[in-house]
């Protein structure tokens, strides 16, 4: 057993989980949200979707495979396990700590790299407990304290434009190849950019509010990204200009809330969002069923889907969408994230029609 400094989460209803730190000791506060996922922390607390948040994990164990490498592949130079380039989320917290980590891979323990990174870690809480009160109540907000050390107030990362936050702040240029793809960097995980690249187009990443319809394009894709899609009116604006142009258009995650959004849909928060490697989704029109990676808080809202739109996938457990698509023009999306990293790949094949259409 460590010698480990007290830590003390509190949620906005009262409720306090006290537990011990395995990461830096610094306060903070956010969303807290549960990931259901048993593996996959690395690409979870470097995934963009995760800004603000402070994230649960119910698998009862945590950091038995230590972190892998940072090193970046030839293929589409950027890193080959990470999805940024720095953790997104504001905290983790675990219900056992593996404070020996053994992988091949591994070249430093998570507490470590949580401290290097300056995110609070913590271990010893009941998760089972905090998930059944956040399902039943829904992600509230929570702030992380440490005894002896000073207490902050609670803090709503809904409320800013966390879009604006985890966006590029320059075009950057991936790949090579005769098509081009733009992507709208809404908070966008390094795997969207290592299925373009590896299907032969050239991605040129622009910033979330950049207009894009003043550059030549062969295809647009919208990437995912963190908090509520309301402060994501500048690039709504711009997928309403490419409406226009006709040219294919595909989105992930956020990109399906804010293409939602630009064809007229209206978007609502979800109680406690989808968090997790297990989610079934049904292709609209079929029976054919696919288990998904999912991150997301908000949803689109069905009934509003305008006429010559339609639902592209439902969610086989709640019903939500998971996606559009256009009756007749080259447009479409999927809530879910087919790239995942970590997660399952059976839907992949939405980065082929999306290809296939360019």
């Amino acid at each position: 057993m460590q010698d480990s400094r007290k830590a003390v989460l509190t949620l906005e209803d009262g409720s306090k989980f006290e537990g011990f730190s395995f990461g830096y000791e610094n306060p903070c506060a956010g969303e807290v949200v549960f990931n259901t996922a048993m593996t996959g922390y690395p690409e979870s607390l470097t995934d963009p979707s995760y800004e603000g948040q402070i994230l649960v994990t119910t698998y009862p164990i945590l950091g038995n495979y230590g972190v892998p490498s940072a090193e970046k592949s030839t293929e589409a130079n950027v890193s080959d396990y990470f999805e940024s380039s720095r953790i997104h989320c504001e905290a983790i917290v675990c219900q056992d700590y593996s404070w020996v980590p053994s992988h091949w891979q591994a070249t430093r323990s998570l507490a470590d790299w949580l401290k290097d990174e300056k995110i609070p870690g913590i271990y010893g809480i009941d998760t089972r407990a905090l998930t059944k009160l956040l399902r039943d109540k829904g992600s509230m907000l929570g702030k992380i304290t440490f005894e002896g050390g000073e207490d902050i107030e609670f803090h709503d990362p809904n409320k800013e434009n966390l879009i604006a936050k985890v966006s590029t702040r320059e075009v950057k240029e991936f790949g090579e190849g005769e098509k081009r793809v733009v992507l709208v960097d809404c908070g966008t995980k390094y795997n969207i950019i290592r299925c373009l690249t590896r299907r032969g187009v050239r991605v040129t990443l622009v910033p979330w509010d950049y207009d894009f319809t003043q550059i030549p394009y062969d295809g647009l894709f919208i990437s995912n990204g963190p908090g509520s899609p309301e402060f994501a009116e500048k690039t709504v604006e711009n997928i309403r200009k490419a409406f226009e142009i006709g040219k294919p258009i595909c989105g992930i995650c956020m990109g399906n809330q804010l293409l939602s959004k630009a064809a007229g849909a209206k978007i609502y928060k979800l109680k406690y969002g989808h968090r997790s490697h297990n989610q079934p989704v049904r292709l609209s029109g079929t029976e054919r069923c696919f288990i998904t990676s999912q991150n997301h808080g908000f949803a689109v809202d069905n009934d509003t889907i305008p006429a010559d739109w339609e639902p592209h996938f439902i969610n086989m457990n709640d019903g939500t969408n998971e996606g559009i698509r256009h009756k007749s023009k080259p447009f479409f999306s999927a809530q879910f994230h087919p790239e995942a990293s970590s997660g399952p790949k059976d839907t992949e094949f939405i980065f082929d029609e999306f290809i296939a259409l360019l």
